[in-house]
């Protein structure tokens, strides 16, 4: 069973060192809500197959705010959770300062950076634009109008490294495809706003896109509802998002957050660290979401080239160009 717990101030942070001190893992949602509907929702999955399939339990939090970061890794760790797994690239700078503290803790970070990794913290990133390179296929062999839409959260590289994939995949197909790019905002509630979503959304189908993949978190809630109220097609992202709009959403990208979590859990006291580990089409890190909400849109063409570019870029034969190697993007500007 899940103690799911919510702090809303410093002195509600106090209830987690209630009580004895338990060996069990704790889960750290980034900003945007447990139920994003996106990233964060698919942290919670793995967490949760994780306690099915074992009995176990494990403890977890939405924070409301930045400054409980810091506040949510000390009470965990004090609390005696083991390990400590942490979601979002804005905790691991604070993470790296913090895990020094408590040495007989194992944490885990997902989708941050740190130069230096202490010896009790795990790394874990994803080749975003590889799986976004498919999806950015699929949406220019759907596209009628040759305009492609790319609506981001926030304004942030790894964001951009989406983007940066997509627009390669869909101008792999056709050169002259145009991709439409915005972002959300530059700060954390650029994850949790489906109005402006909504309205990003129509302003690039007034501009001709009619495929739109949302990579925002919960502020692609209201990219997806939009497309489908358009008569548009749109594509999700880290979730399979493809049963919100049965028949609308083209596919899902997905990045195997969940699968991240449940490792991480299953693992246990025994988690490997002081590391990075970095997952991609290789490793069924990043994929396409196929099922029977989306499956009459996929033409038999569509995936035999998806599957096709798949291959390529596992074997070595196709390089999708990252957004991180040199901080831009030639086939898309933001």
């Amino acid at each position: 069973m899940t103690l799911m717990t919510k702090l809303c101030s410093a002195a509600a942070t106090l209830a987690l060192t209630a009580g004895a001190a338990v060996a069990e893992p704790a889960l750290i949602y980034d900003l945007g809500g447990k139920f994003d509907k996106s990233f964060n929702e698919a942290a919670f999955n793995g967490a949760e197959r994780w306690a099915e399939e074992t009995g176990g339990s494990y403890r977890d939090i939405e924070l409301q705010s930045e400054a409980q970061r810091e506040q949510a890794l000390r009470r965990f760790a004090e609390a005696g959770a083991n390990p400590i797994v942490t979601t979002g690239f804005a905790i691991a700078s604070i993470l790296g300062d913090v895990a020094p503290d408590y040495p007989d803790t194992k944490f885990v970070n997902i989708d941050g950076f740190l130069q230096d990794i202490p010896e009790n913290v795990q790394m874990i990133s994803f080749q975003e634009h590889q799986g976004s390179y498919l999806v950015g296929m699929m949406a220019a062999m759907a596209s009628e109008t040759g305009t492609v839409g790319f609506i981001g959260g926030m304004d942030v590289p790894l964001i951009r490294h989406f983007g940066c994939g997509y627009a390669q995949g869909a101008k792999s197909v056709d050169p002259d495809t145009e991709v439409i790019a915005n972002m959300t905002g530059t700060t954390p509630t650029a994850w949790n706003d489906p109005v402006k979503g909504s309205e990003l959304a129509r302003a690039q189908i007034s501009q001709g896109a009619d495929v739109i993949y949302a990579a925002a978190g919960g502020t692609g809630v209201g990219v997806l509802q939009t497309a489908a109220d358009e008569d548009i097609l749109s594509i999700g992202v880290d979730s399979n998002q493809n049963h919100l709009h049965p028949g609308k959403v083209l596919t899902s990208m997905l990045k195997r957050v969940d699968v991240a979590v449940y490792n991480a859990m299953e693992a246990g006291e025994d988690l490997e660290t002081g590391s990075s580990t970095v997952l991609g089409l290789a490793e069924n890190g990043v994929g396409v979401a196929m099922d029977e909400n989306n499956e009459q849109l996929v033409s038999e063409e569509m995936m035999t080239a998806v599957e096709a570019a798949r291959q390529e870029i596992i074997d070595g034969d196709l390089d999708v160009v990252s957004y991180y190697a040199n901080d831009s993007c030639p086939a898309i500007s933001f």
